[in-house]
């Protein structure tokens, strides 16, 4: 079996090198000539554990090809996925550029049937826009039996996980409208699910409906436990029992109910808006979802506060240490996160930054360029700070040398914005502790 995947982002690399890793022959396309040029040289252009020995491995192996040419290769191929980027435009909507311009080519150039696969997350109703398009253009150019299908193949992973995730997926959901489809989803799917298939196949709206849907629940738990957690500060509570207990309901699971500063990234903050959108554009408010945004973007403003509150607003000519730029551990994406909103109100108010993240250094200078200190370290980070902030909990910050800091530290505040540190043994050491929710 022959694919292309359009698009080396998140998705399309991860998934184009998964699927080399199981046999298929894949060619993964982009526009950015040095992008596919730094990874035939073994570049990779995001930081995701264990891609860069797959990338390398089924490269040289000569299962994973890479190309700005998609009309070369397209009439090799059984199935084109489109996985280019879909953020949001200025009015929440899910941007389309990318992906009508990956059809227009599709339509322009395939001599043979093929299937269509979407995997970026998309509209619902977007791959029968893509039938419809494609369609037209086999029209135009008199090809207007040529058979192709088309199919709905949204992805699920999360970043830091992505590799682990794709290998062993809890499901695939796949939306397809013909036999040809389901029959060619299968034997793609078959090698990863050897022993349990779970691929759940339904209709394409519904597919691509169960992407947003997913998405939209898991951050309206984000959302209810940071409101939770609020309250528990107000009233005494303690959120981490509160969190035990809830969670240990069956009908709930103890699955994304921690408290922290708010969701960022690439999927959560877009797909919930775009979601949003959909609604409008079918006459319905979606009324839950819309308080979870603002729930949301309402938390991205805590960890501020909480140091605000501290100096009691006389913050000005401080020095604040943040562990951790990017929006989860194991990434380098510093798309809408908590970090880089908390950043901006401290640089407002004319506090000295010093931040330090294993991965996310590169991507938060293109954001951020020489407005802050770029620390080698932890503990440079926190030289001399009035307060060491942590947006994101990357393993390496959860047992820090507490007496270290205790000696270069200005004032020994420590905000805890995902509650990794025990608050009594910050105590004994003779720090201030802020959590969430505590």
């Amino acid at each position: 079996m022959k694919i292309a995947v359009v698009g080396t982002g998140y998705v399309g690399l991860v998934s184009g090198a998964c699927f080399s890793e199981m046999g298929v022959d894949v060619t993964c396309v982009d526009i950015d000539e040095a992008k596919i040029e730094g990874l035939k040289q073994g570049i990779i252009p995001i930081y995701e554990p264990g891609l860069k020995n797959i990338v390398v491995r089924n490269h040289d192996a000569g299962r994973l090809h890479f190309t700005t040419d998609l009309p070369s290769v397209l009439n090799d191929m059984d199935m084109v996925f489109i996985a280019v980027g879909t953020p949001s435009d200025e009015d929440g909507n899910a941007e389309m550029k990318y992906v009508w311009k990956v059809t227009e080519t599709i339509g322009d150039h395939i001599d043979k049937p093929l299937l269509i696969v979407t995997k970026s997350t998309v509209p619902v109703g977007t791959s029968h826009r893509i039938k419809e398009r494609v369609q037209k253009r086999l029209d135009r150019r008199g090809l207007s039996n040529l058979g192709f299908d088309v199919a709905s193949n949204p992805e699920f992973l999360k970043e830091g996980a992505a590799v682990d995730d794709f290998m062993s997926p809890d499901r695939v959901v796949v939306g397809v409208e013909s036999e040809r489809a389901k029959e060619l989803m299968t034997r793609l799917y078959r090698p990863f699910l050897l022993n349990n298939f779970r691929v759940i196949f339904m209709d394409i709206l519904s597919s691509e409906m169960t992407k947003y849907a997913s998405n939209a629940m898991l951050a309206t738990r984000i959302s209810f436990m940071n409101d939770i957690a609020n309250l528990c500060e107000r009233v005494g509570a303690d959120v981490n029992m509160v969190r035990r207990g809830i969670g240990s309901d069956t009908r709930i699971g103890k699955n994304f109910l921690y408290p922290g500063c708010g969701y960022g990234g690439s999927c959560f903050p877009k797909d919930v808006k775009a979601i949003i959108k959909v609604a409008e554009n079918a006459g319905y408010e979606m009324s839950v979802l819309k308080a979870v945004e603002q729930v949301n973007e309402n938390q991205k403003k805590i960890l501020f506060q909480k140091f605000s509150e501290f100096f009691n607003g006389v913050v000005e000519g401080k020095t604040v240490a943040v562990w951790g730029l990017s929006f989860k551990p194991e990434t380098d994406d510093v798309r809408d996160a908590p970090a880089l909103q908390l950043i901006d109100s401290l640089l407002e108010s004319n506090v000295n930054v010093r931040a330090y993240d294993p991965a996310a250094m590169d991507e938060a200078r293109k954001r951020l360029n020489d407005k802050i200190y770029y620390a080698k370290d932890i503990y440079d980070a926190a030289n001399n700070a009035d307060a060491l902030i942590v947006p994101t909990e990357w393993k390496e910050f959860r047992l820090p040398n507490w007496e270290i800091l205790k000696k270069i530290m200005r004032t020994h505040l420590v905000i805890d914005g995902r509650n990794i540190y025990n608050k009594e043994d910050l105590f004994s050491y003779g720090f201030g502790y802020r959590g969430i929710g505590l």
